[in-house]
């Protein structure tokens, strides 16, 4: 059987495809729906019964229980202070719920969700071993043959419930076209046949990943530690419905936004690409001599040339030249807001006068 190392110029790791010998013209096949990419760092997870939508409504940030077959939207499991713990992309075709998520995150939320069954109708099963998640544009995913309706992803767009933070028109992402199509194993086979034979097409990870940075798009297996908010990333948008029912860490999520502020704040870097230096995840991101945050994603785009996302303090200051300390020695960025420093405090809270002033007036 064909797999993917039968693919020409093809390079493999442990997460999957990462380019076929041009990340770069990658690319741009992959946003001119030209190329296919098969997305090894995903997985899948079903959820049938009867129940599946209304549960996954209460244990989730997103209102599902309403979910039109058909309509893509995300989730995110947080912890009771309203930490990211598990991130999904969502769709239902009627019968099932069907849940792509970050392959370093898929057996721990299947294991999680399976133990929050109860007596409830719902089936929990991690597909990881028989269906593959492949991204592209939205026609381009719609052409192959998926065992479930195509996810597409609804960022940067505000979601119903959900709420914005990043000021920047057009935002970064506004004219991305990305969807990912669960397909069984003949069908995949199919795909890397047609690779081989120089009939389609591929795009490795390397180029998906600089697409989704370039959009300002938080993944939960990269940019998230054990202290995210999903403030923090302008997440708000796509995973959070800000006045459905209660779930596990919703005070938390109103708290910040209704009357403080997230602590730290995604930003968006330039890097020098003078000296062919990237810096790495975790990576140490300084104003002056002072440490103000740290990388969370990397890459090198098409057009922007290197880039990144980090998370700094949110007192962090802002149009300020900025320095990443990687392994080869300090590199140079330029940061563009992401979230504000005055992201949250959306509540409009009637001040009391002072007593005093009451009664002088009196």
């Amino acid at each position: 059987m064909v797999s993917l190392i039968d693919v020409p110029g093809a390079v493999v790791d442990d997460r999957g495809l990462r380019h076929v010998g041009s990340p770069v013209a990658e690319q741009r096949r992959l946003a001119s729906g030209s190329a296919l990419a098969p997305l090894g760092d995903r997985r899948v997870i079903s959820v049938g019964g009867e129940d599946r939508r209304s549960w996954l409504d209460s244990l989730s940030s997103q209102a599902l229980t309403h979910l039109a077959p058909g309509v893509s939207t995300e989730l995110l499991i947080l912890d009771p202070q309203g930490r990211v713990e598990h991130a999904a992309s969502v769709v239902d075709d009627g019968e099932t719920t069907w849940l792509l998520v970050d392959a370093t995150d898929a057996g721990a939320l299947a294991t999680w969700l399976t133990r929050m069954r109860f007596r409830l109708r719902v089936e929990v099963r991690d597909r990881s071993d028989d269906l593959v998640v492949v991204g592209g544009t939205r026609a381009a995913v719609e052409a192959l043959r998926a065992v479930a309706p195509v996810w597409v992803d609804p960022w940067p767009a505000v979601s119903p419930g959900g709420w914005a933070y990043a000021r920047v028109e057009p935002h970064p992402g506004a004219e991305r076209d990305w969807a990912e199509a669960i397909v069984d194993a003949e069908e995949f086979a199919g795909v890397l046949d047609g690779a081989v034979r120089g009939e389609i097409a591929l795009a490795g990870l390397d180029a998906v990943d600089a697409l989704r940075v370039a959009a300002w798009r938080p993944r939960v297996g990269v940019d998230a530690d054990e202290r995210l908010l999903p403030h923090e990333m302008d997440w708000l948008r796509t995973a959070v419905h800000l006045s459905k029912g209660c779930y596990r860490g919703q005070e938390t999520v109103a708290k910040v936004h209704n009357l403080g502020h997230p602590p730290r704040r995604v930003v968006a870097l330039q890097l020098d690409g003078s000296d062919n230096v990237l810096p790495a995840r975790g990576d140490a991101v300084r104003a002056g001599d002072t440490v103000i945050g740290a990388i969370t994603s990397v890459a090198v785009h098409h057009e922007e040339g290197p880039i990144a996302l980090a998370l700094v303090k949110r007192t962090a200051p802002e149009g300020v030249p900025l320095v990443v300390d990687t392994a080869d020695g300090p590199l140079a960025a330029a940061a563009e807001t992401v979230v504000p420093a005055d992201a949250g405090a959306t509540a409009s809270i009637p001040r009391m006068p002072r007593l005093g002033r009451r009664r002088a007036a009196e």
